[in-house]
């Protein structure tokens, strides 16, 4: 019973202890800019697809994606497969709003394709692309066409 005691003691000196307001606020902090990007690229549902936009005239999905981030002073290169080259790959079940998800797209053999990740919901992941038929829409990770042609997810903002 003893021992006991002096574990729970400690653990709660520990948990106590533990400082957490560097790290929540600098959670805060991505989250906030994170819904940012996020707010910036959904503002543009339903503008066109244009090969090389990024204006509302048109966005492709890169362009869509580069303007999101350039528009909170983070700089991306201006093509998904460059982009996805840039922060860290993260496994699919770690994915977090933000974040960029790459695919490989019509059979092409390498990334072709970037969206940025809107709702993770266990087994779905929602995006905001431009797509070259719909231009800027949400899509899923459900939908078959996603789910067959998914490459990386990216972290860009820690």
């Amino acid at each position: 019973m003893k021992h006991l005691l002096y574990l729970i003691a400690l653990l709660f000196l520990v948990t106590s202890c533990k400082s957490t307001s560097s790290t929540t606020s600098s959670s805060k902090k991505t989250s906030r800019l994170n819904e940012q990007i996020i707010d910036d690229a959904t503002d543009k549902i339903g503008k066109p697809y244009k090969y090389g936009g990024t204006t509302n005239s048109g966005y492709d999905c890169s362009g869509l994606v580069f303007t999101s981030f350039q528009k909170n002073d983070i700089s991306l290169p201006r093509t998904s497969f460059e982009m996805s080259k840039k922060g860290t790959i993260i496994k699919k079940n770690d994915c977090r709003k933000g974040d960029l998800i790459f695919f490989k797209t019509n059979g092409k053999s390498r990334i072709n394709h970037v969206g940025i990740i809107t709702e993770v919901d266990d087994d779905e992941i929602k995006f905001v692309h431009s797509s070259t038929q719909r231009g800027v829409i949400i899509s899923s990770t459900k939908e078959d066409y996603y789910r067959k042609s998914f490459a990386q997810i990216n972290r860009i903002v820690d």
